[in-house]
């Protein structure tokens, strides 16, 4: 039987992974009626853990949807995040900002490489990108991958990001992933980033414009 503890935790994992939800999405997702889920989200809310806003639909009254609280966000890990901040202000303070630049250049090659083994094998961009978002989620990341028909281009989206109080500290890491993304696809798609976490987005996301 599914106890409240766990159907509060898959509405955080919902609302981390899908965006902003109303109480009826919410309880549609999981299976539930409106009312039940209403009264796991009162609970989360009262936990400090969500918060509403009201969205205006084209018909009818407003309706609220729920969004994580930043004790909510900290719940989802952030790797090793005080030791990673400390390790870059020593590195900053002992080696200076070109000693940091080339460490993270370092760590950019051996990712870069590791893509590329695992990629290299895909010569569609479909099943490269789909390989890339199973990578990425290993790696904590919370990523998806699917094709918008109507722009005629592929997605990457990444609803955590378990480095993202290290980025903060150095933006480097975030224009060398990108860097790598766009490596791996040189032949095959034109890579940018269309929305980023350190910017305020809910989640960082890739557009691949395919190449002629």
């Amino acid at each position: 039987m599914t106890t409240q503890e766990d159907s509060g935790e898959r509405i955080l994992y919902l609302i981390k992974s899908r965006g902003p939800a109303s109480a009826p999405e919410l309880g549609g997702m999981l299976g539930m009626t409106t009312m039940g889920a209403r009264q796991h989200i009162a609970k989360l809310e009262q936990e400090g853990l969500l918060y509403s806003v009201e969205e205006r639909k084209a018909r009818g009254r407003p309706v609220a949807v729920w969004r994580l609280t930043e004790k909510a966000q900290g719940r989802f890990p952030d790797s090793h995040a005080n030791l990673t901040v400390d390790l870059i202000a020593s590195t900053r303070e002992v080696f200076g900002e070109e000693g940091l630049d080339k460490l993270i250049e370092a760590r950019n090659a051996k990712q870069l490489q590791s893509y590329l083994t695992a990629l290299s094998v895909y010569p569609d961009v479909s099943d490269r990108i789909a390989k890339l978002a199973e990578l990425r989620s290993a790696e904590g990341y919370m990523a998806a991958a699917f094709f918008e028909q109507d722009e005629g281009v592929w997605y990457l989206v990444e609803n955590h990001c378990p480095v993202c109080v290290a980025a903060q500290h150095c933006q480097g890491l975030c224009r060398a992933e990108l860097q790598n993304f766009q490596r791996c696809f040189e032949e095959l798609a034109a890579v940018e980033r269309t929305e980023h976490v350190l910017k305020g987005a809910r989640r960082c996301c890739y557009r691949f414009t395919l190449k002629a």
